[in-house]
């Protein structure tokens, strides 16, 4: 069998994660390096999101303690927004205005719609009213009623609840399809799951998007609980009634 050679920049990333995952990643990457031998090294000199070797960013959070793996599709395409975790963008900080949620937040579309759908399982918006209007009185309730009133509290409780932030494709470079990577990176998350389905509670799976339910086709994903809607893009998104249902007992709008 050839050897296989994952470059230094890929594996010097390895470096964010929790130890807990480490020698996991590491097979995970060569199984990518197996299933396509010239990805990793074409990755390594190409220009991709996330920068700053936070690749694997979103496996700071201990293998023990994943309760939920939430998988998208892809890093947001601004370096600025792209952490290396699902959703999270870099670019927000405050998530509220003066008249609704701020405007980093309205750029990340995603994130927007995420955001209206907790509101709504949480009784302060209806999902046929999420506008301007029925925004303004829930930002101004949020400055006094407990509310979390940045991105990184969010991201905090969602940590707390168990959550493994995952995309399909963990890099975004604008002249490849996202379905291309996401392809490429199928062995890694392969690995991913199945050291996920062999702990004493196999966590539940959630998938945003077409790209995320490619998963679907791995054996592997079988043996989890699964919850599955449209990607948070999509306006629809925030009336989603599965999604209202898993989210909703978890008040991630609430400081802890």
């Amino acid at each position: 069998m050839t050897d296989i050679t994952i470059p230094e920049d890929i594996l010097a990333a390895l470096d964010l994660a929790d130890a807990s995952w480490r020698p996991h990643l590491l097979r995970g990457l060569e199984a990518v390096a197996r299933a396509n031998p010239g990805y990793l090294p074409a990755l390594a000199i190409d220009n991709y999101l996330p920068t700053e070797g936070r690749l694997f960013a979103a496996f700071a959070q201990p293998l023990q303690r994943v309760r939920y793996v939430l998988v998208g599709e892809g890093p947001y395409p601004r370096a600025e927004s792209a952490t290396g975790v699902c959703f999270m963008d870099g670019a927000v900080g405050a998530l509220w205005s003066d008249s609704g949620l701020s405007k980093p937040v309205n750029r990340a579309t995603s994130l927007r719609n995420f955001m209206k759908m907790l509101l709504v399982a949480d009784g302060q918006l209806q999902a046929e009213a999420t506008g301007g209007e029925a925004m303004a009185p829930v930002a101004a309730n949020a400055l006094t009623n407990g509310s979390i009133r940045t991105l990184a509290e969010l991201q905090a409780n969602l940590t707390a609840e168990g959550f493994l932030l995952l995309n399909a494709s963990l890099v975004f470079r604008s002249h490849v399809k996202p379905v291309v990577d996401a392809r490429a990176w199928l062995p890694f998350l392969q690995v991913v799951l199945a050291v996920l389905a062999e702990q004493a509670a196999a966590p539940t799976l959630v998938l945003w998007g077409k790209i995320a339910e490619e998963l679907r086709k791995l054996p592997e994903t079988g043996r989890f609980a699964q919850a599955v809607a449209e990607h948070p893009y999509n306006l629809t998104f925030i009336a989603n009634q599965t999604m209202q249902d898993l989210f909703g007992p978890m008040q991630l709008l609430r400081r802890r």
